[in-house]
């Protein structure tokens, strides 16, 4: 959920005196990735099939980190629940035995998770942050304060 969709949410459980289905502890009350992971954790049961747009938006890196350990508790030997993520997280493509779908070049074809585009850019990024931000900004006018 967007930040501003899940305001409303937990706005509406507020309201509604449900803070107990997540986790006991008002939404409001936690940063919107903690609230996110609180929802992982209390309300998605055993048995379901998942859509997920970008969760990653709501999520720090440490956090995606502790999303993977989320889905695993959820997945493993659970053959009655199912997840279709669209992501751009390096971090949550590497979910081991995942099946990595590309959009890219007019088709949908499964991919290697190191073939990626988000592995191959933040690769490349870590490797040599230098190189992307020279040529990021070196066409820009030098700004003196």
């Amino acid at each position: 959920m967007r930040a501003e969709s899940f305001f409303n949410v937990a706005s509406y459980v507020d309201h509604v005196g449900a803070s107990g289905s997540y986790g006991d502890k008002s939404l409001h009350d936690q940063s919107h990735g903690e609230s996110f992971l609180s929802l992982l954790q209390n309300r998605f049961t055993r048995s379901g099939f998942y859509l997920m747009d970008e969760p990653e938006a709501a999520l720090s890196p440490q956090r995606q980190l502790s999303f993977l350990i989320l889905l695993h508790d959820l997945v493993r030997g659970n053959d009655n629940i199912q997840f279709i993520i669209a992501t751009h997280s390096p971090i949550l493509l590497a979910y081991p035995g995942a099946q990595i779908f590309s959009f890219d070049e007019g088709k949908i074809h499964q991919i290697d998770y190191r073939d990626s585009q988000p592995f191959q850019l933040v690769s490349r990024f870590i490797a040599a942050p230098e190189r992307y931000i020279n040529a990021l900004f070196s066409e820009l006018p030098f700004k003196e304060n």
